[in-house]
Parts: C-alpha cells; structure tokens; sequence
C-alpha cells in the first residue's frame, strides 16, 4: 500500500462522524491533561515582557503576507529578548483561559482549543539570554532555563541531518507535542489534527518574522531520536513534531 492510500484511508477513519462515536476520555469524566508541562523544580525562570507593551513589529498583516518567505541564509546579528518574546505570543500567546481551567485560547488556533505543544528554544544569540536550552511557559509568560550547551549549534545541526543553516540562525524554535492533550477530546482522531495545529503555529511565526525583519525555514526533515534527546524528551509520551531556526535577514 502507497503513502497516498494509507493517507486516504486515515483520513476516512477519522472523520468527524466517526469521532463523535468514540468514548474519548472526556467523556468518561476523566481528568484533563494539564495545559503546560511544569517547570523542573529550582529551575532559573525569566518573566518575559508584557506582549502588549512591545513595539517591535513595524509593517501590516497585508505586507507580513506578502512578504513572507522561507530563509536559509541569516546574519549573525543577535535578536533581543523583545523580539524574542514577540515570536512566542504570535506563536503560542495565551489571551484566555476558559472552561474552568480545561483550556486556553492563544493567538493561533487548535482543535478543541486543546494545545498539544511545548515551545523549546536552542538559544545562540538573543540579547539578555544565555545561551542554551530554553523552554516557553505560555500561561506564564515566562522562558525556563533547562542547561547550557556550548555545542548547541552543531547538535542541531546533526539533529537535523547536517542541514547547516539551521544551526547559523540566532535560536531555533522546536516544537514538541504531548498527543494526550488532544486524544483526551477526540482519542484517534487527534492525529490528524495534531499535524493540522502544527501548520498554524509555524504560519504565524513566518508572518511574525517577517513583521520584524527576521527570517525562518520550517524543518520536517530531522532524525527523530536524536532531536527528542537534545530537547530531553522521552519519545513517546513527548516527541519532537516541528522545527524553525529564525534569525535576522538582510533587507
């Protein structure tokens, strides 16, 4: 069978008439998942600064369409940490949290308002930021420090089968997803929307890039394994799903 008829057929199994059908954990009364994954105790946390009091983003939503495109080439100018945390609130902001406590509205949609991801940042040159590992808190609006990691850049790089620019931008953006986040709602039918949320997030920070005079290139091709050691995840329960390395672009 054929990658186009194994598609067909995931997809005909997980129509919607077909998840509505599904005794999905929701609805056997099962708690709800958290929203964000803890920070590891006694860990260096950085409250980052109100999104709404940031200035940095200077063209239209018409021009950030237009304009958008992907970049492979990037300067070794630093971002700041404003332009930093523009990029995390375009991407994954939350604006709300609703259903007492069971999810969140953020600047990006997701099925069921369910939210699967957790924003890992490999740090090389953000003014006020130590290089290294990083994790967004979107319910904090805050970055946690996971370790330092001088060879970062070419770990990467490695990770993303020698695909050399990913490790020259100023950090790279790596999205993991926790499945049962989504499978708590609609079990084998989050999948599919999964990959479908994935989209959402990394449009928005092309657009939010371009806003900037910054550059990103999506990354599919990477080698599982290695990415999920370098962000220390188990694999299973969080895998690495998604990456972008962004940076500053000539003009």
């Amino acid at each position: 069978m054929d990658a186009i008829e194994i598609g067909r057929k995931l997809l005909k199994a997980t129509s919607w008439a077909r998840a509505r059908e599904i005794e999905t954990d929701q609805k056997k009364g099962l708690p709800h998942p958290p929203l964000q994954k803890p920070a590891p105790e006694g860990a260096l946390l950085l409250k980052l600064p109100d999104p709404h009091s940031i200035t940095v983003a200077n063209v239209s939503v018409a021009e950030a369409i237009a304009t958008r495109r992907s970049h492979r080439r990037f300067t070794r100018d630093p971002l700041t940490l404003e332009e930093l945390t523009f990029l995390l609130w375009a991407t994954q902001g939350v604006q709300r949290v609703i259903r007492d406590g069971v999810a969140t509205l953020r600047t990006v949609p997701s099925a069921g308002a369910r939210h699967p991801f957790e924003t890992y940042l490999l740090v090389h040159r953000v003014t006020g930021l130590e290089p290294g590992l990083w994790r967004y808190l979107p319910l904090d609006h805050a970055l946690v420090f996971l370790r330092a990691d001088p060879d970062l850049p070419a770990k990467v790089t490695e990770g993303c089968l020698g695909q050399d620019f990913v490790g020259q931008g100023a950090v790279v953006f790596a999205w993991t997803v926790i499945p049962y986040r989504t499978e708590w709602r609609y079990s084998t039918f989050s999948h599919k929307v999964i990959a479908i949320d994935a989209g959402h997030l990394c449009q928005n920070l092309y657009l939010a890039c371009a806003a900037i005079g910054a550059g990103t290139c999506a990354i599919g091709a990477y080698h599982q394994e290695k990415m999920d050691a370098l962000l220390g995840v188990d694999g299973q329960d969080e895998f690495t799903i998604y990456l972008a390395p962004v940076g500053k672009v000539k003009e």
